[in-house]
């Protein structure tokens, strides 16, 4: 394995869609959805860094318990790529990562995170090191991505409205995309039906939103 990987867990988000703060929302074991993400982290990686809004205090408090490194944000990132960047400065501040280290971008809102599809992807960027390596399930690609840390500072040279996922399509970089029988890894949770499809396919009858 990489002698660090970091993960970065985007969590700025208003959730406006769900209505509500969707990653405190039930996710089964009396857990929520941030502290089930950060659950399946925990272990697997070096360093979990999650941004989180100021102002959301319900959030920073849920992960209080957590061993992640919680950066405010005091404006609120207008985008994914905005907070990528925030994390990624803290932890070359903090963590002085080098050429042998990763980092894996999950988003906060990515309900289901297999262990073993995550270390599934550190033993294959284990032989190909240089590469970006992403899952997919059926032929579409999903979370998390598994970035060698010498692009880090790639991110900081994407033209502006470009997210980091245009990383993936520059010629000049290796991808490698690794096909599981994991259909978690295309989940994702922005509004109520995708709760309500959340419970059913993870056959989680037991829970219900909060009220």
């Amino acid at each position: 394995m990489h002698a660090r990987t970091f993960a970065l867990v985007p969590a700025a988000g208003h959730s406006r869609r769900m209505g509500r703060q969707k990653l405190l929302l039930p996710a089964g074991e009396g857990r929520t959805v941030i502290r089930a993400l950060l659950d399946s982290l925990h272990g697997v990686v070096a360093e979990t860094w999650v941004l989180v809004r100021a102002d959301d205090v319900e959030l920073q408090r849920e992960l209080q318990a957590s061993d992640a490194r919680v950066v405010a944000a005091e404006d609120n990132p207008p985008e994914m790529r905005d907070s990528v960047e925030r994390l990624l400065r803290e932890i070359e501040r903090e963590s002085a990562p080098t050429s042998e280290d990763a980092w894996l971008l999950i988003p906060a809102d990515h309900p289901v995170l297999n262990r073993e599809t995550l270390l599934a992807l550190l033993r294959e960027q284990e032989s190909r090191p240089e590469a970006i390596h992403v899952p997919t399930h059926h032929g579409r690609r999903g979370h998390p991505t598994l970035f060698p840390w010498g692009l880090a500072a790639e991110v900081f040279t994407l033209p502006e409205g470009e997210g980091v996922n245009a990383l993936l399509r520059r010629p000049a970089i290796s991808l490698c995309e690794h096909a599981v029988d994991d259909p978690a890894v295309l989940w994702d949770l922005d509004t109520p039906e995708d709760y309500e499809r959340l419970l059913q396919q993870a056959s989680l009858s037991n829970l219900s939103p909060r009220s």
